[in-house]
């Protein structure tokens, strides 16, 4: 089966995740997208339709993949897969369609809750498509598809895959662990709950003292991961691979991705990996991005006063959430300073920083930032000792700053511009950090 994974222009409404990122890389339960669109449709060929700026780092780490390759589009029957698109997971023992099958009737949109989840596609329909010009044919080339109802969901924003983790590391754990390989734990952790709901990688170190609780769902600890003494983990959670918990509470509905440092009180909130959250502090209902840095004691509302549901700011305007929880949502190499406290709602941009105030935060602090006593200041003048930073952290996880990721972090540095202009003025900036 041949796939393509493409954006449209709603993956816009997943930012700041999405500033550096596809939205099929995003983390939801115990998997990015991309690797639920590949299992569902058992794709062996996968190919990617993505906003300019970030066809570089696709080709970088997909690199046998065709990536904007209008060539390799017209060569044969494709599903194009919306990157934002969450799949129904298919029973134990169900294979997928074979391309034939998928095919049978001819061309025709899957369609989730009004969107396109996919789009079952012969060459001809595909002539000339482009990422630029691909929702416009989605809307008027593609609408006169036979449509039918596939299931899963569709995130139109962050807290959408929030919301869902929980649900959705119960539903891809069938799938991704292997049922003869569950309850092994060494004798040293204290399970509560069904052994078969728990999965412990072998090479994965657990110190004694340390709690699984499987009643509420699945607990799984990914290769090489590291538990610490006094960590009780609540199910559904996942600990990914090679990250390191320190004496914390994990409670439900949390993912941690890769290479995390994670202590304190993290509560219904995906970590996308390679971020420190090491000492005390909560975090809660919030989507955190790679390498962002949490100092000690930073703590994220995720619940008002007053009961009442909370908004968010985005766009220079402000949406209504419907949540009664929702916390925080922090783009790539954030960094907060000690005793940060971030109020409900709060979207924190790619390269932001936090500095200590003793107050609440600005609720929006857009890309390249810092928010300290004296309001939003524009950090744009000194993006060269931010990239010397990104390199520092990453080599601490034995990774570089590669020339593409430099060239999309200063991609992204320009396009957001025009959000530094409008959170500069001190009077935005007093309004947002007063309201709730």
């Amino acid at each position: 089966m041949r796939i393509c994974l493409f954006e449209d222009a709603r993956v816009a409404d997943l930012a700041p995740l999405t500033l550096t990122r596809p939205a099929f890389d995003l983390l939801c339960g115990l998997t990015p997208l991309r690797d639920k669109h590949r299992t569902y449709f058992a794709a062996d060929t996968v190919g990617y339709l993505v906003r300019p700026h970030l066809a570089d780092l696709t080709r970088e780490r997909n690199p046998h993949a065709p990536v904007n390759d209008s060539l390799w589009l017209r060569a044969g029957s494709t599903v194009l897969v919306n990157g934002r698109w969450v799949p129904p997971t298919r029973p134990p023992g169900t294979p997928a369609p074979t391309t034939r099958e998928l095919f049978a009737n001819g061309p025709f949109l899957g369609l989730c809750d009004g969107e396109v989840a996919f789009a079952a596609v012969t060459p001809e329909l595909v002539e000339g498509l482009t990422p630029a010009n691909l929702d416009e044919r989605l809307d008027d080339g593609l609408s006169g598809l036979p449509r039918v109802e596939v299931g899963g969901f569709v995130a139109r924003r962050l807290w959408d895959l929030v919301d869902r983790n929980g649900r959705q590391i119960a539903a891809d754990f069938p799938a991704a662990v292997d049922p003869d390989l569950t309850g092994f734990h060494p004798p040293t952790l204290h399970l509560v709950g069904s052994a078969s709901d728990l999965f412990v990688h072998p090479t994965a170190k657990l110190d004694p003292l340390v709690v699984a609780d499987t009643t509420g769902g699945p607990v799984v600890v990914g290769a090489g991961a590291v538990v610490h003494a006094f960590t009780k983990l609540e199910g559904p959670c996942f600990v990914g691979p090679g990250t390191r918990v320190s004496g914390a509470k994990i409670k439900a509905g949390t993912s941690l991705g890769p290479q995390c440092r994670i202590g304190g009180e993290v509560e219904a909130a995906i970590v996308q990996g390679y971020s420190n959250k090491a000492h005390d502090g909560f975090l809660g209902n919030s989507f955190v991005g790679e390498w962002v840095n949490l100092g000690a004691g930073t703590h994220t509302g995720n619940l008002r006063t007053d009961y009442a549901p909370v908004t968010i700011h985005a766009d220079g305007r402000r949406i209504p959430t419907g949540k009664m929880k929702l916390g925080s949502f922090i783009g790539d190499h954030a960094k907060s300073g000690l005793s940060v406290l971030l109020n409900c709602g709060t979207v924190v941009g790619a390269f932001a920083s936090l500095l200590p105030t003793g107050e609440l935060m600005p609720r929006d602090v857009p890309s390249f930032c810092r928010a300290d006593r004296a309001g939003v200041g524009s950090d744009e003048a000194n993006l060269e000792p931010l990239l010397k930073t990104a390199d520092a952290m990453m080599k601490r996880r034995g990774q570089h700053l590669t020339k593409t990721l430099e060239a999309l972090y200063r991609a992204v540095a320009a396009q957001t511009a025009g959000d530094r202009r409008r959170a500069l003025p001190g009077g935005d900036a007093v309004r947002l950090r007063r309201s709730a």
